[in-house]
């Protein structure tokens, strides 16, 4: 499988880049940062980086309100600093994958803009434009995933636009062709400066129903969604109108024609619909995405069974595409802190990063789990992201998985910035900085980097099938299998010991070394596991 496209069982670090490293005082990260600690990032043993957005943005949602899809904002620095960043990244070895944002822009971009303006004028269509009921009400009953109506008056038209983010992020109108060129269009100029790939953000929302057919109710017992609580209104409906409309399908093929002219460049569709594991199959289909991104782990559950069942159910649907697995992004509580249980450790750090990496597709790490950082607790008056604020205190937003990288325990703001960071580094993370753990052979971040790179040397881990085995909880279990090679792999989801039967066939397997995990022994037939303990062994 060497010769299999450099995507395939890759893993990919996320870097947030306002909260990464602040080189110029204001308080925000910034590209020069992102520079400055890519040996870091190459040190770790993973294959790319995944920068969420940089463009030029008024920052009401951080960036995914785009206002120029070709610009970097001052705030981050220039397209010259972003061309020495992937210069320095491809000399690392690293692959460079930028976020886009094609469904909605910022209401300041220079197209919307011109759109309002009039019924009649060359980009009127553009953007997802409605008419009034009689009663002056919205066009119908679709919902914002931030709150209230997805339906904003605009007085100088006189109709409502479409928004199904925040009020200042309009959808644009895919059904315009005008439209997809343009998006194309500035999807290509980051090809010809030679970015590596693109994670599609809210891929799914690019149509909305032509009809605008209301959504229809959900009932109580299934309000249930990834990226939005119960509480949320947004769960009272079944989305069945205003995202994952079929006409989708036809611009995924558009966009991979375009990509399919650049040699090794690869597309990471985020999913969140009504099925997502069934959109995933869906849009990862030959001539679709080559990758889907699944939010199916980024959930409270943390069972064996789940996971087992998250992997099988999208195994059995996804038989052509390629799925990615994250456990922890810029938009959910972290890792650590919602499958700790209320006891956090370095061990079960460890272990989640071995547990999704070992799982068959591709992998986001995101900043700051080699660190086995928490969830920072904000105070109301700290927060910044407009979603927490409207739905305090119930849901408390996104903050407190971004706040900056500690680099330097020894500094006030840990080495982040050298002004008051845009969110506050909290106290515990100091002890977790970069610069202590890298001292710490025993460290979250040493384990990180000794399993990244034993991962490398293991090609049934990256590439091969996949076969579950029958096991209790807390224990996962399952076989990695290419060209002749299969490797056993078992967790211990639970901090205590426990003891496992294994199929007769697996009693012989070899033990391998060198993953850093701790690690257990047969023992009489029996497979003996200490808390967070891990067994990767070669089957003959």
């Amino acid at each position: 499988m060497t010769d299999a496209p450099w995507w395939r069982g890759a893993v990919t670090y996320q870097i947030y880049p306002r909260s990464f490293l602040d080189t110029d005082g204001d308080g925000v990260g910034d590209l020069p940062g992102i520079i400055e600690r890519l040996d870091y990032v190459a040190s770790l043993g993973v294959d790319a980086i995944w920068i969420a957005p940089f463009f030029k943005s008024p920052m009401a949602d951080f960036g995914y309100d785009i206002a120029d899809y070709r610009d970097v904002d001052p705030l981050f620095g220039t397209l010259a600093d972003f061309d020495a960043l992937l210069a320095k990244a491809h000399k690392l070895g690293l692959k460079v994958m930028i976020d886009q944002v094609l469904s909605h822009t910022s209401a300041e971009h220079a197209w919307f803009r011109e759109s309002r303006e009039s019924r009649d004028n060359p980009k009127a269509d553009w953007y997802v434009w409605a008419d009034a009921k009689d009663d002056g009400s919205a066009p119908n009953n679709w919902l914002s995933l931030f709150g209230g109506s997805a339906w904003q008056w605009e007085p100088r038209r006189g109709q409502y636009y479409l928004h199904n983010f925040l009020t200042s992020q309009p959808d644009l109108n895919f059904y315009h062709p005008d439209v997809r060129a343009a998006i194309l269009d500035s999807v290509r100029f980051w090809l010809d400066k030679g970015v590596d790939g693109f994670r599609l953000d809210a891929i799914n929302f690019c149509f909305h129903d032509r009809e605008l057919r209301d959504n229809p109710p959900k009932p109580k017992e299934k309000r249930t969604g990834r990226g939005f609580s119960p509480d949320n209104p947004y769960a009272f409906q079944y989305h069945y109108y205003n995202n994952t409309r079929p006409e989708n399908l036809a611009f995924l093929g558009e966009l991979r024609a375009l990509m399919d002219r650049y040699p090794g460049a690869a597309t990471l569709g985020e999913i969140s619909s009504e099925d997502s594991l069934a959109t995933m199959a869906e849009y990862t289909r030959p001539g679709r995405l080559h990758m889907g991104y699944s939010f199916e782990l980024l959930t409270d559950d943390f069972s064996a069974a789940h996971i087992r069942g998250t992997v099988q159910a999208l195994e059995a649907q996804m038989t052509d595409g390629w799925p990615c697995w994250a456990i922890s992004n810029h938009d959910v509580e972290r890792v650590l802190t919602r499958w700790g249980r209320g006891h956090p450790s370095a061990p079960l750090a460890n272990l989640l990063t071995a547990m999704v990496c070992s799982l068959r597709g591709s992998v986001c790490v995101y900043q700051g789990e080699e660190l086995g950082l928490t969830e920072a607790v904000l105070p109301y008056e700290a927060l910044q992201d407009p979603y927490g604020i409207a739905f305090w205190p119930q849901f408390k937003g996104r903050d407190g998985c971004r706040t900056p990288m500690p680099w330097n325990d020894a500094d006030a703001q840990a080495g982040f910035s050298g002004g008051l960071p845009w969110l506050p580094v909290p106290a515990e993370h100091h002890a977790l900085a970069v610069s202590r753990q890298e001292a710490d052979p025993h460290s979250v971040l040493n384990g990180f980097r000794r399993f990244m790179h034993w991962r490398q040397s293991q090609p049934a881990l990256r590439w091969g099938d996949i076969a579950f085995i029958d096991t209790a909880e807390p224990v996962l279990a399952f076989t990695r299998h290419l060209d002749g090679q299969t490797v056993l792999v078992v967790f211990n989801l639970a901090g205590s010991a426990v003891e496992v039967d294994l199929p007769a066939a697996l009693g012989t397997s070899q033990p391998l070394d060198g993953h850093g995990l701790t690690s257990g022994r047969f023992d009489g037939g029996r497979l003996r596991l200490p808390g967070y303990g891990a067994w990767f062994a070669g089957v003959a």
